[in-house]
Order: structure tokens, then C-alpha cells, then sequence
């Protein structure tokens, strides 16, 4: 009986690491650029989400982790305010209700 020679299997290669890091930092700067933007919705909706969607990308990388969360915390809470913000902004437009400023 002939025997085949040993030849192990080279060790996988570690992945390079990708931007995980870069996303949750700018899911953190995009979740308070989203607290400041909520006041029109057409620029804290986008904002908001891209947030929410780079926070969740980041939490691959666990050192960014906190990071990650802190973006998809701050960028729901902008999110959630652009919404209201609208709805309300949708109901007075509907009902041609205004603020009064005035005494």
C-alpha cells in the first residue's frame, strides 16, 4: 500500500480589516448631525438613516463597538424627531394652521 504524502493545509489568511471603525465614528458624527438637521425633515430623514445604517455596519469591529451604539442610539432619537417634526408640519399644512407668534 502506497501512502500520499502529508500536505497540510495552509492557515487562512486573516482578513484584512475594513472599515468597520471608520463607519461607527461617522455613525456618531452623522447621529448628532441628525439631532441638529430634525428641524427639516428632507435633510434629518437621510441623515438619520445613514446614521442608524453605518452604526450597524460598526459593530462588527468590537473595539468601536460603544461607538456604534452611541450612532444607532443618537441617529434613532433624530430619526424619530425628523418624523414628528413632519407629521406635525404635514397636519398643520393640511389643516392651514399656523403658528402665532404674537400676543
Amino acid at each position: 500500500m502506497e501512502s500520499q504524502p502529508f500536505n497540510p493545509e495552509p492557515a487562512p489568511s486573516p482578513v484584512p480589516k475594513g472599515n468597520e471603525s471608520i463607519y461607527a465614528a461617522v455613525s456618531l458624527m452623522l447621529g448628532v448631525t441628525s439631532l441638529c438637521a430634525w428641524f427639516i425633515p428632507l435633510c434629518g430623514g437621510p441623515i438619520s438613516i445613514a446614521g442608524i445604517v453605518l452604526g450597524y455596519l460598526g459593530m462588527k469591529d468590537p473595539s468601536r463597538k460603544t461607538l456604534a451604539i452611541a450612532g444607532i442610539a443618537l441617529g434613532a432619537i433624530g430619526l424619530i424627531a425628523t418624523c414628528i417634526n413632519g407629521a406635525v408640519g404635514a397636519y398643520m399644512g393640511f389643516t392651514g394652521e399656523s403658528f402665532n407668534f404674537a400676543p
